[in-house]
């Protein structure tokens, strides 16, 4: 599908957010333009900070292909879902998260706290340490050019969300969501981000060292499962964190979640299919288990921490769904 911007008359004005200057872009009268015109939400503190270098190439790419950009930065945990919340869609042609898995999680969420039939196309800019859904539509931070690119051809495609109702919060997501170990590892490699792509590595290693399990009571379409449990996780596209394909046989438009679960094993046996996961072998283990479901309930452990995209929200015992090809996305 391609998207056909609306008309736009073009009237910069200068503002400032914070320490990060942004510019809006009105819209324009001048029919024969047919301009795209993007809200992009930039995380100045995406990869550690780094993101911030590549802000003045980002606008410098947009302008070149003649497209109105207004940049709004986050400045706080959650800001991202906040401005996506006060906005009005009809104002633009597509939504754009510049960041990380983290402000993706951010933006769409507040993209779903407006009336489906208002919804307009997200586009990413894979700007954060993991970025683990732009791998989904072959976007590293290094090719941004390329991303850009993509936004601006305007095709566009449905891709599946999964929507989570736990114990005290609800939210969605189009990544992953994980429980147990993997949070973990997660919560440790948030505080080790200044090392960049080894973070997630450094930190599962780490978490090695203080392996529990737990017993792990869920249902998938109806089929019990339980388990003396070391993670669980919960898919919608194939990887998590830098590089590790914890799903591969995972679809981002198949109306299906993906469900891996790792069963309690020795430490020396985890060390030793840790490094599978770049490429996702590690699902030939007798200890991995993989489901494929439209509907998960996750019954016992209570008050376990969930991992959804990057973040840390919610908590077992938790009800997760498949809305399927809910969210149109440029690609």
């Amino acid at each position: 599908m391609t998207l056909v911007p609306s008309a736009w008359k073009s009237k910069d004005t200068k503002q400032t957010t914070g320490t990060i200057q942004w510019f809006t872009s009105k819209p324009t009268l001048n029919r024969e333009l047919n301009r795209l015109n993007l809200l992009i939400i930039f995380n100045p503190n995406a990869a550690h900070g780094r993101s911030v270098k590549k802000l003045a190439a980002i606008r410098a790419r947009f302008e070149s292909l003649g497209i109105n950009v207004t940049y709004q930065s986050t400045r706080y945990a959650g800001h991202g879902r906040e401005l996506v919340a006060n906005t009005v869609l009809a104002e633009y042609d597509g939504l754009v998260a510049a960041g990380g898995d983290g402000t993706l999680f951010e933006v769409l969420n507040g993209l779903y706290l407006h009336p489906k039939a208002t919804h307009i196309p997200l586009g990413l800019l894979p700007l954060g340490t993991g970025n683990a859904f732009a791998r989904e539509l072959v976007l590293e931070p290094d090719t941004l050019t390329h991303a850009i690119d993509l936004i601006h051809r305007g095709r566009t495609r449905q891709v599946d969300v999964g929507f989570v109702k736990s114990a005290d919060k609800s939210f969605y997501f189009v990544n992953i969501v994980s429980m147990g170990f993997a949070v973990d590892a997660g919560m440790v490699a948030q505080k080790m981000k200044f090392f960049g792509k080894t973070a997630y590595t450094l930190a599962t290693l780490w978490r090695v060292l203080n392996l529990k399990s737990y017993p792990l009571v869920m249902e998938i379409d109806g089929k019990s499962i339980s388990s003396d449990n070391v993670f669980v996780t919960l898919s919608n596209s194939r990887y998590t964190g830098t590089h590790f394909l914890i799903a591969p046989d995972a679809k981002i438009d198949d109306g299906q979640l993906d469900v891996t679960i790792l069963e309690n094993l020795p430490r020396l046996r985890l060390l030793k299919l840790f490094p599978s996961i770049y490429s996702g072998r590690h699902v030939e283990y007798a200890e991995i288990s993989s489901y494929k479901g439209t509907h998960i309930s996750i019954r016992s452990p209570k008050g376990f921490l969930l991992g959804p995209d990057g973040e840390f929200c919610g908590h077992s015992p938790v009800d997760i769904s498949c809305l399927s090809q809910d969210l149109k996305i440029f690609a």
